[in-house]
């Protein structure tokens, strides 16, 4: 039998593996300037977990999540984003009982069962991160900053950041209402699953993906409108921040976010470079009640998700600095284990180095050499191995280097 990987599911071969390295190494970077430090949490947890803070009505629980019952009858579901999982892994683990904030990040892989299309999988990869025990502006505005100078450094400079307010559980009330006579005048045009939302959770229908209910909504009445003073006045300041750090937004009033747990601030950067279609490539927002919602004492939160697999597709190759790779060839008079311990001494110096691991002929090192894009070539015959130097070789352009001694 001739196995397949599952649908939805990609390998990485070895080919492309720099560039998810070169974004990781660049996420490391910027998360380490603004004093982020690293979590590792697990694949999969307590299916409750994501039930109480993602949302039951949420498209992510009710259809996507990848559910299991283990050998010991529990009920466990696989990562279907990052958030949830940190939030409980800080509350158990007593971090936010230290000097606040606390800064995360992660690099994960996270599972929906969804429809596939371009840059997204059934099985995906996540750069977020999570700021906890900030309420001000300020740390909205500095995550943004974050995520639009991690672009910056992937060399995507044409991103557009899109910004809403979907203000606190207090000043949604009333729009809630408000949605809600609106979607009724429209009921028998709705989707099935909206016509369930517009009970259960109005804010809902606004991140519906029927075309038909896309255009309804664009009608709908601005969440704005509605801000309370607190909540109106925290948006002001996001934006105002954002505009003195020179990073262009713009307004969005439908963006609501796919999860239940965002409040006041939301925002998504999203790309045309997907053969003309616009998808999401960063999204994230503030989430002030979750922690107490799985346990913890009230603590403010923000997070934000940047979605590598649609990154990679538009990272150029040209950013990405790989060190160079010297391949030694033998003469045909000189034995292969003299060549080992030379490639021992010089991979102690850091260099990156392949040899003649099959007994290949002379000629058909040089083959090797160029099917493998090796950078440098260093021949060693018996005046070398005497030497104890040899000459290299830039295999691009032709020419002879200062001689390496071994």
């Amino acid at each position: 039998m001739n196995y397949q990987k599952p649908k939805g599911t990609r390998d990485i071969l070895p080919n492309e593996v720099n560039v998810w390295q070169f974004m990781e190494e660049k996420g490391r970077e910027i998360a380490a300037r603004y004093n982020y430090k690293e979590i590792r949490t697990p694949t999969f947890e307590d299916c409750s977990l994501y039930k109480r803070s993602v949302g039951d009505t949420s498209d992510i629980v009710s259809k996507e999540m990848y559910e299991f019952t283990d050998k010991g009858d529990r009920k466990l579901a696989l990562r279907p984003e990052g958030t949830a999982g940190v939030v409980r892994a800080a509350v158990e683990n007593g971090l936010l009982n230290n000097a606040l904030p606390i800064k995360l990040f992660y690099f994960s892989n996270c599972f929906r069962y969804e429809n596939t299309q371009k840059g997204r999988y059934r099985e995906f990869s996540q750069f977020g991160l999570e700021c906890f025990g900030a309420d001000g502006a300020e740390a909205d505005a500095e995550l943004i900053v974050l995520i639009d100078n991690y672009l910056r450094s992937l060399g995507i400079n044409d991103a557009i950041l899109l910004i809403n307010s979907i203000g606190c559980p207090e000043c949604r009330k009333n729009y809630n209402t408000a949605l809600r006579e609106f979607a009724s005048k429209h009921y028998d045009n709705l989707c099935d699953d909206c016509k369930r939302r517009m009970n259960e959770n109005p804010l809902r229908m606004l991140d519906c993906k029927n075309e038909s209910c896309k255009q309804i909504f664009k009608n709908a009445p601005s969440i704005l409108d509605y801000l309370c003073p607190e909540c109106k006045e925290h948006f002001e300041k996001v934006k105002t921040l954002l505009s003195k750090a020179g990073v262009k937004f713009e307004i969005d009033a439908h963006l609501v976010r796919g999860l239940d747990y965002y409040t006041k601030t939301v925002f998504e950067f999203t790309h045309a470079g997907f053969d003309g279609k616009i998808l999401t490539i960063a999204a994230g927002g503030r989430y002030d009640n979750l922690v107490a919602e799985i346990g913890g004492k009230p603590c403010s939160a923000i997070g934000v998700g940047t979605g590598l697999d649609r990154l990679k597709s538009l990272v150029s190759q040209n950013l990405i600095s790989n060190a160079p790779l010297y391949y030694i060839a033998n003469t045909d008079e000189v034995e292969i284990d003299n060549i080992l311990l030379i490639a021992e001494k010089l991979r102690k110096n850091n260099y990156n180095v392949e040899m003649n691991l099959t007994n290949r002929s002379f000629k058909a090192q040089m083959k090797y050499a160029n099917s493998i894009n090796a950078d440098y070539l260093i021949v060693i015959g018996k005046q070398e191995l005497l030497d104890g130097a040899a000459a290299v070789k830039n295999l691009k352009t032709g020419e002879l280097q200062d001689k390496i001694n071994f």
